[in-house]
């Protein structure tokens, strides 16, 4: 049996449920009724489905230990990534700009590339490292999600 080759669900471990829905809430983001409040929350994407647990159920359902300490947002990178693909190079500014509003915090403003796109870094409430970007070799589909050759 192969693997199915698809993302159908991102988990982000966070430190308060409650707040982290209500700053992707604040994004527009929208809320599965599926979803417990304070516990878990899952938000329909144009892609896969995107959840929010505590850091500590995550680490517990999978069987590591929790961490002793919170990572620091502005410090501790993960080593991953999320992205969002916009139609234009001033999505990427609006959308910036809407999430910094939220009380996301800027790591890297709205800029051009070396490969011809566009694009900026932001990290949630939680330190959870997100791209904004715009890649016009990538068109968008319908759904938004881009369509590679």
């Amino acid at each position: 049996m192969s693997v199915p080759a698809r993302v159908s669900l991102a988990t982000l471990g966070v430190a308060d449920v409650v707040r982290a829905t209500e700053f992707y809430e604040s994004l527009g983001w929208r809320l599965s009724p599926a979803s417990v409040p304070g516990v878990v929350s899952f938000f329909h994407t144009a892609g896969g489905l995107l959840s929010l647990v505590s850091t500590d159920d995550l680490a517990t359902d999978a069987g590591l230990p929790s961490r002793i300490a919170p990572p620091n947002p502005a410090t501790d990178f993960r080593g991953t990534m999320l992205a969002i693909n916009v139609e234009s190079p001033a999505a990427v500014d609006e959308a910036l700009r809407t999430v910094v509003r939220a009380g996301a915090t800027l790591v890297k403003a709205g800029g051009a590339t070396d490969w011809g796109g566009y694009l900026g870094y932001f990290t949630d409430p939680d330190g959870h490292l997100w791209e904004i970007t715009h890649n016009p070799a990538w068109p968008l589909d319908e759904a938004g999600v881009p369509r590679l050759p």
